[in-house]
């Protein structure tokens, strides 16, 4: 079992697959002239394409790390989040695609302008934007820098995430979502085959014996669901606070949503979503079980971050090895390309094309590389400044507990009750923030020992709580407020399409799968 390390052909690897990506993305950038075309593709993309994207975007390489660690220190309850994907998709493609794209929206944020009022859409977006660049962004380019650092040590770190922030900048300003689609698909391809192949290696340690691999793995690793005290998820946070997490993430994220926004068709829109939730029951086999089978191969490992790159280093052949590392550059690059294409437009769309000053379509994709290109040196920039921080960067994830159950509870409710106005979604969001920053820093601090997914439901009911009292103070909407924007049966039939092709059809098989998978891993 001893490791092959990195050779040359790895290498070889590597770079083909960083020219790859620019070569694609100077060839989409020859049909890109105007914002539809640099934001949402010319609204032309097709289901393979969403679906795939909304896979590869999803997996950064802190989740290839992430599952394999937190599978091999507590367990696989950490892949609730994956299968839950899934749930989410399957609910969106059903009930909030259809509103979506018959609005006509560029943004996510734009949904509540259109909805409620235009405070509600800038303030949602004022924080989207914040995030997306300092969070997710800078984030993305230093987790892949340090990820990186753990297979090749002689990378410098802030060397290394300017040049992950340049190669996915300059194809994502040139192509826009097109080449981010695009070269999302090809990193879905890798990503499933190279995640697979190492699956495979490590199981076949076992002798390809399930009951030899579970004999390795601790009493209770193998369980999804978890016990109400457990600290990495407890069942009680998985049914009442991973779903709202879930939700913000598939149907109110903008670098998740835009590549839905983008769909040609209502249609593509929910076969994608689909296909994105089918794929996402993949990681739990793919990603997590490998983790926890690490135990019985590589028992003394102490830090979980190191599992991921133990396999790939010892149980690699040359060659095969640098085909898994391109995977962690595809996981890297897809969340880099995603979150900066989605600021970029968030900053255009929200704040400078107002309504009352529209903007020439050719000058807005210009502006819009221009966006771009700024906000990708902003996290590069800001990105190695997180070695700095140390806990702090676990403490801001865990954050995002603040941001999503207002959010969360203002979508619902708009989307589907026709009551509540301007003054019933701005309270409940600047409300539903305060309150849940003095519920995170209680947390944070010992005086309140529940759970961060528990803490998620409890905010979601208030922020419902307060959104139902003052629509019910503020008496109905206007008809444009609701007309086509809250959801009504028979918004998406489907009679017209054969048994396979119906959405709900492929969403009730999905959903069928699911809970297979959480009775076979209960």
């Amino acid at each position: 079992m001893a490791g092959s390390g990195i050779g040359l052909i790895d290498l070889a690897v590597i770079l083909f697959y960083f020219a790859a990506v620019l070569a694609i993305g100077v060839l989409v950038a020859r049909g890109v002239e105007t914002g539809d075309d640099l934001f949402l593709a010319g609204r032309r993309l097709s289901w393979p394409e969403i679906g795939g994207s909304l896979f590869a975007s999803n997996i950064s390489s802190t989740t290839l790390i992430g599952l394999a660690g937190a599978a091999y220190t507590s367990g696989i309850a950490v892949s609730n989040f994956e299968w839950m994907a899934g749930v989410v998709l399957v609910f969106m493609g059903f009930f909030v695609i259809p509103i979506f794209l018959k609005s006509r929206i560029t943004t996510i944020p734009e949904y509540l302008q259109l909805r409620f009022d235009r405070r509600a859409r800038l303030y949602f977006s004022a924080i989207t934007i914040l995030l997306t660049i300092i969070v997710d962004t800078a984030g993305g380019i230093y987790a892949g820098a340090v990820v990186l650092q753990t297979f090749f040590p002689d990378l410098v770190l802030w060397q290394t995430c300017f040049a992950l922030a340049l190669v996915a900048g300059l194809y994502t300003a040139a192509g826009g979502l097109a080449a981010v689609v695009y070269t999302d698909v090809i990193q879905t391809v890798v990503l499933i085959v190279g995640s697979t192949i190492l699956t495979i290696i490590v199981f076949g340690q076992f002798g390809y014996s399930w009951e030899a691999a579970k004999a390795a793995i601790p009493e209770g690793h193998l369980s999804l669901i978890r016990p109400l005290d457990d600290d990495s998820l407890p069942w009680l946070g998985t049914l009442v606070g991973v779903p709202v997490l879930g939700f913000w993430y598939w149907a109110t994220n903008q670098y998740i949503t835009q590549r839905v926004l983008g769909a040609r068709s209502v249609r593509h829109a929910q076969w994608g979503a689909n296909l994105g939730g089918l794929l996402k029951l993949l990681p739990l086999f793919i990603m997590v079980l490998p983790g926890a089978m690490a135990i019985g191969l590589f028992p003394d490992i102490e830090n979980g971050d190191e599992v991921f790159p133990t396999l790939v280093r010892e149980m690699l052949p040359v060659g095969l090895t640098g085909l898994v590392l391109a995977g962690l550059v595809a996981a890297i690059m897809s969340s880099i390309d995603s979150t900066l294409n989605s600021a970029s437009t968030l900053v255009i769309k929200d704040f400078v094309e107002a309504p009352e000053t529209p903007i020439e379509p050719k000058r807005v994709g210009r502006l819009g590389r221009i966006t771009t290109l700024t906000l990708m040196l902003v996290a590069a920039v800001w990105a190695p400044q997180i070695a700095s921080f140390g806990g702090l960067w676990n403490y801001l994830q865990q954050a995002f507990s603040i941001l999503v159950p207002p959010v969360a509870a203002v979508f619902l409710l708009g989307i589907f009750w026709d009551r509540g106005g301007r003054q019933s979604a701005i309270w409940t969001l600047v409300s539903g923030h305060i309150v849940g920053l003095a519920l995170f820093l209680a947390t944070d601090a010992g005086w309140w020992p529940l759970h961060y997914t528990v803490n998620v439901g409890l905010m979601t009911a208030f922020s419902v709580l307060v959104f139902v009292v003052v629509a019910l103070n503020e008496g109905y909407p206007e008809h444009a407020k609701t007309d086509g924007l809250t959801f009504e049966p028979g918004m998406s039939p489907e009679d017209d399409l054969a048994l396979w092709k119906r959405p709900g059809v492929q969403g009730f098989v999905i959903l069928a799968l699911t809970a297979a998978m959480i009775v076979a891993f209960w």
